[in-house]
């Protein structure tokens, strides 16, 4: 089927005001993870206006919006809550109201990342429009919690739904650049324990906190000798939260622990990365705990899916079709070559590429320096490109699988 490349575009152009007002209304709904039930009604009643043929709200909050009935099931993904707005004073408007003029949308959300939503159902609304469909399935799903533990949604979705889709595009902010990959992460906890003590005579105890001390100084190290890629770049460790037990002000602590956030590199693994740890003189001087978190926190609908706190690294190859079929539909709607490069922070790829090996792309509207930012803002340029690219992209998909069948 010939792919009506600019038809496409214009569309795109056309719904601007359409994309626009929906993701303001977003916007203006709190929706910050464990509490997005407002705005997936919100998102279910777009999906119903522009005509989905299917629409399901899964038992952990995710909704699933579906067009056509197609053999070949391609997904994309946004993630539909926020996190906090952080200190109010910093917002040059309401977060939530927003703001907008020609060029920008301003509120929490914009770029992280309600307009990879906006602009996806629009790019149903054009395939339904340009009677693009054909034998795929386009899957459009918005999902819970990624930003309290990215990728359980779609754990949940693969592990308990049985949704394994040929492909999956991350709608994640990228500038309208093509993302290959990221780093992953895990989440760890280090513990001391000591014996408390009234504090006017220290030495009858054993402080939890100084015993944590050298450990601190020994992470900052390590963090200098972590593995690099080429493409990803270097792991990292931080230390992100501390913590301690005392029976007052007035007493040595007995316990102490901190998170530390450990980014993951190509190559890197968690058993190793808490090895790491385990391996540092402080800690084994102090017997220290060296654990991974996990996550337990109910969904807003009340389910709980258990998972440890690890995120795997993900990289899809540049030669690889999905990557291919991306670059080729930029290159047919925008008449130039596409960046094609990584994200710094993690997405729901971490379960759907790093832990199921389904091929992951991402293209999405927004910038990712503009994510967990106060005023936060998207480009109407870009929600036009994205909205696009996703409607042309499962054509590109179908006729490159012809064409390879055919050689």
């Amino acid at each position: 089927m010939k792919i009506p490349f600019e038809t496409i575009l214009e569309k795109a152009r056309h719904y601007e005001k359409e994309i626009t007002k929906f993701l303001r209304d977003m916007i203006r709904i709190p929706s910050e993870s464990c509490d997005e039930a407002r705005v997936i009604q919100r998102i279910k009643a777009e999906m119903e206006a522009v005509g989905f043929d299917r629409i399901d709200i899964d038992p952990m909050g995710n909704i699933l919006g579906t067009i056509g009935q197609g053999k070949h099931l391609i997904a994309m993904d946004a993630h539909i809550d926020t996190v906090g707005i952080g200190d109010r004073n910093q917002w040059h408007h309401d977060p939530y109201e927003g703001f907008e003029d020609e060029e920008i949308i301003v509120g929490r959300g914009s770029s992280d990342q309600e307009g990879g939503m906006a602009a996806m159902v629009y790019a149903g609304k054009i395939i339904k429009d340009l009677g693009l469909e054909d034998d795929y399935t386009l899957l459009i799903t918005g999902t819970v919690q990624e930003e309290d533990c990215d990728g359980l949604c779609w754990q949940y979705l693969i592990e308990q739904q049985n949704i394994r889709p040929e492909f999956v595009v991350i709608t994640e902010p990228t500038a309208c650049r093509i993302y290959r990959g990221h780093r992953g992460r895990m989440e760890i906890k280090v513990t001391t324990q000591g014996v408390s003590c009234h504090g006017s005579a220290p030495e009858r105890g054993d402080n939890a906190i100084f015993k944590m001390a050298p450990i601190l100084l020994e992470v900052q190290a390590l963090n200098e000798h972590l593995k690099d890629d080429a493409f990803l770049g270097k792991g990292t460790i931080t230390v992100s939260e501390i913590f301690f037990s005392s029976p007052s002000r007035c007493a040595v602590a007995d316990g102490c622990s901190i998170s530390i956030d450990r980014r993951l590199t190509h190559g890197e693994t968690y058993e190793q990365a808490l090895e790491e740890i385990r391996n540092l003189p402080a800690v084994k001087t102090a017997k220290a705990t060296v654990e991974m978190y996990t996550y337990e926190r109910p969904s807003y609908t009340g389910l709980v899916y258990p998972t440890h706190a690890y995120f795997p690294t993900w990289v899809l190859d540049e030669q690889h079709p999905v990557c291919e079929m991306a670059v080729d539909t930029y290159k047919n709607l925008f008449a130039k070559a596409p960046i094609v490069d990584k994200w710094t922070f993690s997405t729901n790829a971490v379960s759907i590429m790093g832990r199921h090996d389904i091929p992951c792309i991402g293209f999405g509207p927004g910038r990712e320096e503009e994510a967990h930012a106060p005023n936060e803002k998207t480009y109407k340029k870009d929600l036009i490109e994205a909205c696009a690219m996703y409607a042309a992209m499962p054509m590109v998909y179908l006729n490159q699988k012809k064409k390879a069948s055919e050689s």
